[in-house]
């Protein structure tokens, strides 16, 4: 059995539980690297990240580079001695960083790799409407998500299921195969494959306005999916025309309902309890919704206080 001196790179709350699934397995962490401390809020107070928070909860050293390449940062990253680096949730690595420890650097990724590399493989998933979904470790080499692949485990995704839920669902799932990881390197069986690479790989690039935007000419199943792979966060959106009024809403809950119609798509229809909008081969039922500048509601309290004209339209 290996003696494991480990160094935890991570930053957001997916990767607090694989931390300390590590701390309470009894796993020596010499160290924690976590994003510098950020403005948030409307009084723009330093935020430290979720690692950070549990990090020096445990007492555990943390280090917040700025740069990864700083030769300063890079000697107390030395200075710990680690032999194996774990990293979920974190940025792109420099080669100095990932070479050092002697165990190697391994990731844990949120897809069965190599399908959805890349930024935001929980969204991408359900966006494209897949079944399932899953986790993966690799050891990290000079490519985004590219290394030899250590473990897979999958989880089906529910057909109602948002990247919220699947999220907690894969933060609990890598945490148990972050430690069966760190468990084959400890005992030296781990058996690296390399990934196969094919022109069919899926890939999960990081989110933008541009691909948040919900398209009414397309299917309701795809308008559906991107409205539950974008939700809580960062919620797909559209333009609301209505009357002289223009504004850009956020969609955070819907149901689909498939059926032959004349529309054009984006034409609104409204009753005292439903809001919906004409798509390709359907409706939108919006459930939840946000408008600038107001807090997020159910489309009850909407209609009870917003009035569409005859003529308002979803762009």
């Amino acid at each position: 059995m290996r003696d494991l001196e480990i160094v935890f790179m991570g930053t957001p709350e997916f990767a607090v539980t694989p931390l300390k699934a590590l701390v309470e397995e009894g796993y020596n962490i010499v160290g924690v690297i976590t994003a510098p401390d950020r403005p948030a809020g409307r009084g723009r107070k330093l935020q430290e990240s979720a690692v950070k928070v549990y990090a020096k909860s445990q007492g555990l050293k943390v280090l917040q580079p700025t740069n990864l390449k700083d030769p300063e940062f890079q000697n107390e990253l030395a200075k710990l001695q680690a032999n194996l680096q774990v990293v979920v949730a974190f940025r792109m690595l420099p080669k100095v960083v990932w070479q050092q420890p002697e165990y190697g650097t391994f990731n844990l990724h949120a897809s069965i790799l190599p399908n959805y590399r890349g930024a935001a493989p929980i969204n991408w998933a359900i966006i494209n409407g897949e079944s399932q979904t899953g986790v993966s470790t690799f050891f990290i080499d000079e490519k985004i998500d590219t290394g030899d692949m250590i473990l897979q485990d999958t989880i089906t995704i529910e057909p109602d299921e948002n990247a919220g839920s699947l999220h907690d669902k894969l933060m609990m799932l890598g945490s148990d195969l972050i430690l069966k990881t760190v468990a084959l390197i400890e005992k030296g069986e781990v058996k690296p494959i390399p990934q196969k690479e094919t022109t069919a790989i899926k890939p999960a690039p990081k989110l933008d306005k541009e691909n948040c935007k919900i398209d009414w000419d397309q299917s309701v199943i795809s308008i559906y999916n991107l409205i539950r792979g974008l939700s809580p966060y960062p919620a797909a959106w559209c333009t609301l025309k209505n009357g002289d009024e223009t504004l850009d809403v956020k969609i955070y809950a819907a149901k689909k309902q498939k059926e032959a119609h004349k529309l054009s798509p984006g034409t609104i229809i409204t009753s005292k309890k439903e809001l919906k909008v004409a798509a390709l081969d359907g409706y939108i039922i919006i459930d939840q919704v946000k408008l600038p500048g107001k807090k997020l509601m159910d489309t009850i309290s909407l209609l009870n206080g917003y009035t569409f004209s005859e003529e308002a339209k979803m762009l």
